[in-house]
């Protein structure tokens, strides 16, 4: 699956192998997190949003006091794609 392909099914189910957390909901890779405060849960999201920066691909999010809900899609490919993929990865990491 190259960056800007849509991931088949079978290329969805492999990945989320290796992405603790993350489901597909709505198209959309979807994961929720919860942190000890709302402090906690901005800066998550301060290092998320510098993250996707640099991959030049930006999450859709909410976030109410300690939670941050996280979902990824390529609008270009109007699905999943390798992109949200290694955004999802790097964010689990940023999560621990």
């Amino acid at each position: 699956m190259s960056e800007l392909q849509k991931a088949t099914e079978s290329e969805i189910k492999a990945a989320l192998t290796d992405l603790e957390g993350w489901e597909v909901r709505d198209g959309k890779l979807h994961r929720a997190f919860q942190f000890g405060d709302f402090s906690q849960a901005w800066g998550f999201m301060s290092r998320v949003a510098l993250l996707a920066e640099q991959q030049v691909h930006h999450p859709e999010w909410f976030n109410v006091w300690n939670r941050v809900t996280i979902d990824l899609s390529t609008h270009d490919v109007d699905g999943i794609s390798r992109k949200d993929f290694d955004l999802a990865a790097g964010i689990n990491k940023l999560a621990t």
